[in-house]
């Protein structure tokens, strides 16, 4: 089973970005995540209309961050990508009215909700400004200075 690795992708995304001089274009961002640059489009535009990033046309342009790094939390962007399904686990529903499926249902849904709601604490509780922190450890840690290129290689 394919799992959703859209946040996951996202947060790589900004992390760059935020390591980067000046705006990167989505055909730079694209080669980064080994994406097409439709995707990153689209991803950044949703992110855009939160306020998370900018973009600017041109030569130059490209998206750049517009959000405090150390204000904005894993939350903030799951909720800015329309808050995903978090589990791939569903109940079954193929027999309405078996007292069996009802009990079973009603066990699982409140140990999803638990779980989502736990999950959900914690992505409030994590800011870019850390994730950004927890990579430049990484890096002083294996001797490395910045470099993008560096960074997909190691």
């Amino acid at each position: 089973m394919r799992r959703d690795s859209k946040l996951s992708g996202v947060l790589h995304v900004l992390l760059h970005m935020a390591e980067h001089a000046g705006p990167m274009t989505s055909d730079d961002l694209g080669k980064v995540m080994q994406t097409n640059p439709v995707v990153i489009r689209r991803i950044m535009a949703g992110l855009r209309e939160q306020g998370l990033v900018r973009s600017g046309k041109g030569h130059g342009g490209g998206w750049s961050i517009s959000c405090d790094f150390d204000t904005v939390t894993l939350r903030d962007i799951y909720d800015a990508l329309g808050s995903p399904e978090i589990f791939a686990m569903a109940n079954r529903s193929e027999a309405p009215g078996c007292l069996v499926e009802e009990a079973v249902n009603a066990s699982l849904n409140g140990a999803f909700e638990e779980a989502q709601a736990l999950l959900l604490e914690r992505f409030g509780k994590v800011t870019l400004a850390e994730l950004s922190r927890d990579f430049h450890a990484r890096m002083l840690k294996r001797g490395q200075a910045f470099d993008l290129d560096a960074v997909h290689q190691a």
